[in-house]
């Protein structure tokens, strides 16, 4: 098991407008040095967290879907962030996971955050992705569902949790609070990527985007401020803390398969 290398973008986002946001990704990914195994882009990164699922979905043989694909190929490397799709007659919020030279992975958000009425323009997702990046078992999850610890749960089933978000900074406390919380519990490192700005609703965002270790201490930790930044996840210290505190086999096991709420 090598070490992983992740990459984090932090930035504002174009209110609903999918075309400026590719390009303003595609800019700062060009301006990452060197190579890179996973970029990291928020949650809706084409149009800010909307409700409006019917104008602003694409489908999964769309622009934005191209474009991932072509940026993957382009840098050698593993990109995911979320989208609107439109799938048949229901609209998802979808954590696409696109691999450099395989089709695409993907992940609904199963908690539809109802304060915004997400529930009521998404259909939930119901099971759980877990892909391989290398040796690497990576379970990407969208914003929302960072509050849910039983399905952020696994007893020694992933390395690496991740989470992409548009989380508004009154609540940004929560953010830092469970982060390292689910790193600790899961005996793993996590990451979450979230966005700065403020959307069309009016709504502020501080940033924070974060990578922490499975002690729960930040490894990266951004303010609010636009970031590009990439680091290296220890492989060995990992395994090597399994070994000396092996909590994951005491651990309960929860079911993650029932229908959402």
């Amino acid at each position: 098991m090598r070490d992983l290398t992740v990459t984090l973008i932090q930035t504002t986002l174009d209110w609903q407008d999918a075309a400026a946001n590719r390009t303003r990704f595609a800019d700062l990914i060009a301006g990452i040095d060197g190579s890179t195994d996973l970029i990291v882009l928020p949650e809706m990164f084409t149009t800010g967290f909307t409700m409006n699922s019917v104008s602003q979905a694409e489908t999964m043989h769309g622009e934005t879907l191209a474009w991932m694909s072509r940026m993957a190929r382009d840098r050698n490397t593993t990109l995911c962030g979320s989208l609107i799709i439109a799938d048949d007659s229901r609209y998802t919020n979808r954590l696409i996971w696109m691999p450099p030279n395989a089709p695409p992975a993907v992940y609904d958000k199963r908690h539809l955050f109802r304060m915004a009425g997400e529930h009521e323009h998404f259909t939930p997702g119901r099971g759980r992705l877990i892909v391989r990046l290398g040796d690497w078992r990576v379970c990407p999850l969208v914003c929302y569902d960072l509050r849910f610890p039983v399905f952020s749960r696994g007893v020694n089933e992933f390395d690496l949790l991740l989470y992409v978000a548009n989380w508004p900074a009154p609540r940004r406390s929560a953010w830092r609070t469970l982060l390292p919380a689910r790193a600790v519990e899961n005996l793993c490192y996590a990451a979450g990527v979230n966005r700065i700005g403020t959307d069309g609703n009016a709504v502020a965002y501080a940033g924070d985007s974060m990578i922490v270790d499975y002690f729960g201490n930040s490894i990266v930790d951004c303010d609010d401020r636009e970031h590009v930044v990439t680091t290296r996840l220890d492989a060995a210290a990992l395994l090597r803390y399994r070994k000396k505190f092996p909590a994951h086999l005491d651990a309960d096991r929860f079911r993650i398969d029932d229908p959402p709420p």
